[in-house]
């Protein structure tokens, strides 16, 4: 099959992507507003842009449902503020996590109402998720405006990483075990393994319930 992009509408081009781009991690981005209001959101769009400096990438569309064509609030903080805070989503932290993605007013603390702690930052304002085992402080690069969304840039200021994760300077992914976004489903990155690989074959999931989202 052979699709051409610009016969799809935004929403079928939407689908295709999240389907084939994955796994995808989770940035779990808190922000503070110019009254002082923490915000924290996840975005799957979400990747490594340079190793020196340290840079991450996040991309964000906007507001969707009752919040349709508004600017989503992690966006509208990281303009004013130029900062923000990229925390790390292991599966003990994912129903705090998907409650986090609803759309609430840009009055509500998403901290109080998952019952999350905000962290000290070291250099920036906006608070860390202190239950997450990684986050990293980040100033804002850049903002380039792709269509409808907005490709946000941020150099990595400061790591905070839980002693038991930091191995030799590796991060113990066992330990971690971070989710990941599979269509619009979860996935939990629970197989580590080296190629090449005589068994790739048994690793293959033997049906559609081993792939669902983690309950």
């Amino acid at each position: 099959m052979i699709i051409n992009p610009d016969d799809l509408n935004t929403k079928d081009t939407y689908k295709l992507l999240i389907g084939a781009v994955v796994p995808r991690p989770i940035a779990w981005v808190s922000t503070i507003s110019s009254d002082g209001t923490p915000n924290l959101a996840p975005f799957s769009f979400f990747s490594v842009a340079s190793r020196k400096p340290p840079i991450l990438s996040i991309s964000i569309g906007p507001g969707v449902g009752e919040r349709e064509g508004t600017t989503k609030d992690t966006l509208v903080n990281i303009l004013e503020q130029k900062e923000f805070v990229i925390n790390i989503t292991p599966a003990t932290l994912r129903n705090e996590m998907h409650r986090s993605s609803e759309n609430f007013p840009s009055d509500v603390n998403e901290f109080e109402y998952t019952g999350l702690t905000p962290g000290e930052s070291e250099i920036v304002k906006s608070p860390r998720v202190e239950e997450s085992p990684i986050s990293m402080e980040c100033i804002l690069h850049d903002v380039i405006k792709l269509g409808e969304d907005h490709l946000v840039l941020g150099r990595v200021v400061r790591y905070h990483v839980n002693d038991e994760l930091y191995e030799k300077g590796r991060i113990n992914l066992a330990k971690l075990a971070p989710i990941g976004r599979l269509a619009g489903n979860y996935s939990l990155v629970d197989k580590i393994f080296s190629l090449p690989d005589d068994n790739s074959k048994e690793m293959l999931p033997k049906s559609v319930d081993s792939m669902r989202e983690i309950k």
